[in-house]
């Protein structure tokens, strides 16, 4: 008896889904592209929103810059929920590590008072911006236009909770696990007069409708003034003193700000060079927040420095001059 035995292929109908095969061809699509192009609600919203009934349930016009694609501001990253939370697992993973190593090594716990008392000033308040930050981003994500949008701003709302809790277990290291930090964390934020400026700044993001508007004032101007100053300038401050103890620490919120970084600047970017309409108003809204961040800055930046805080932020500020010159925008 003979058996033969045959290989046959088969060819797909199909290649992706249909509104994928629609923008890119009937090709094999990456699982960014699957999970993000296409799917923002635009028909059968059936109601207006009570809470604003000139707009739809779901409206571009939410924001005052157009676009012709709203796709266009894709993630550099190319996060979906599947890449990002792997991506976060594995992060996660390390700080644990490093966190675990600085306890039992006692690195700040063992600090002397002043440097103890300098990281509960400058650093364990900063829980209470990075809430902020959270809130802001899941603003941006509510009323954002295209998956492209909203998926990466909650992703940032996640992020931001997470470097919350980071600046908590910062705290916690210095005082024992008391959480004795804690408490004077929050009273800086609410009633110290150098965290005031700050504070009603944060507060100020808040309020404000046009959601790219707060994403421009968040992520590009806050952060990229915030960051650099607490967790660079500060850290360097202090390690010249102390060593650098601090510093393992901090290097984790400094990764995420630059992997951040990545994907704030690609959008305005792009969303700057789409027309001269919205270059102008992205360069405007960057030049009112910078001054208002920079104003709210300089007492914490003597307060927690002295005399090289000026300096420090100085440098700050000029470094994210160079930024936005280099997305396009008149600064």
């Amino acid at each position: 008896m003979t058996v033969e035995i045959r290989t046959q292929s088969v060819k797909p109908v199909r290649h992706t889904y249909a509104h994928i095969a629609r923008r890119f061809g009937d090709k094999p699509a990456s699982r960014y592209q699957e999970a993000t192009y296409d799917l923002q609600s635009e028909v059968n919203h059936h109601y207006k929103p009570l809470w604003d009934p000139d707009h739809d349930l779901y409206d571009a016009r939410r924001t005052a810059i157009v676009m012709k694609d709203w796709y266009a501001l894709k993630d550099p990253r190319q996060y979906y929920y599947g890449s990002y939370t792997i991506a976060r697992a594995k992060q996660q993973e390390a700080l644990d590590r490093q966190m675990e190593f600085a306890e039992k090594r006692e690195l700040l716990r063992g600090l002397p008072v002043e440097a103890r008392e300098a990281i509960v000033f400058a650093i364990v308040p900063l829980r209470h911006y990075e809430w902020g930050a959270n809130t802001n981003f899941s603003h941006i994500s509510a009323y954002g236009w295209s998956t492209a949008i909203t998926q990466a701003a909650i992703m940032a709302a996640a992020d931001r909770l997470g470097l919350a809790q980071h600046c908590s277990r910062i705290g916690l290291l210095v005082d024992g696990n008391t959480g004795s930090t804690l408490d004077e964390a929050k009273a800086f934020w609410v009633e110290h007069g150098d965290w005031q400026p700050l504070r009603r700044e944060v507060e100020r993001v808040f309020v404000t409708r046009d959601w790219f508007e707060v994403l421009a004032a968040q992520s590009l101007i806050a952060d990229g003034l915030v960051y650099p100053l607490f967790f660079q300038q500060f850290d360097a401050w202090l390690a010249r003193r102390h060593g650098p103890g601090l510093s393992t620490l901090l290097d984790y919120p400094m990764r995420l700000h630059d992997e951040s970084v990545r994907w704030v600047d690609a959008t305005v970017k792009t969303a700057a060079a789409e027309s001269a309409a919205n270059q102008a108003l992205l360069s405007s809204w960057a030049r009112t927040w910078r001054e208002r961040f920079l104003a709210a800055l300089k007492p914490l930046a003597e307060a927690t420095m002295g005399d090289e805080g000026e300096v420090a932020l100085a440098q700050v500020d000029a470094a994210l001059g160079v930024r936005l010159a280099k997305l396009g925008l008149s600064v």
